[in-house]
Order: structure tokens, then sequence, then C-alpha cells
């Protein structure tokens, strides 16, 4: 399990539920030239739950968003193994 980072003002980094298996907490990844979130094209992938956002060691939670069919129900973000969230551009 990767505990979130800290800034100098104690704020978390981003943390989010392993694709693969939707429990392993992996820590996203940024592009430090450009500030911008590193992705993963995956327009398709598995439901591996939870339906509650995991939290670390810390009790910091992983991402979670709404549903882009109702705009209400929670959903699970997920990484892979590199840090890249997994972006679905459709």
């Amino acid at each position: 399990m990767s505990n979130a980072e800290r800034d100098q003002n104690s704020v978390t980094t981003l943390i989010a539920g392993l694709n693969t298996n939707g429990q392993t907490i992996i820590r996203v990844k940024a592009n430090p030239t450009n500030n911008s979130l590193k992705g993963s094209m995956a327009s398709t992938g598995s439901d591996h739950g939870p339906t509650n956002a995991l939290r670390d060691e810390n009790n910091v939670p992983t991402l979670m968003a709404v549903s882009s069919a109702d705009g209400v129900t929670p959903v699970v973000v997920y990484a892979d193994s590199n840090g890249n969230l997994l972006i679905d551009n459709n």
C-alpha cells in the first residue's frame, strides 16, 4: 500500500485504486515540466469495487468521482501501476 505524500503545508497528494484489483493504493503521478496529470487511455475496464473510497494508513481517501450516466452515483477512479490515471475520452 502506498500512502499519499504531503507538501510542506500537510496537504496530501492524489492516490487512487489500482486498476488491476481495485484494492491496492497507487500514488497518482504528474509531469513536473507542465504540471499535468499522467494518464493512460483506457476506454474499457473492469469494476473491481469498492463502492467506498479506500483509505491509506494515514486515513487519506482515494479519488472518487460521480457517474457520467447519472451525475450522482459515486464511482471509484483507478490508476495503473505506473501512477497514470485511466482516461476515457469518449
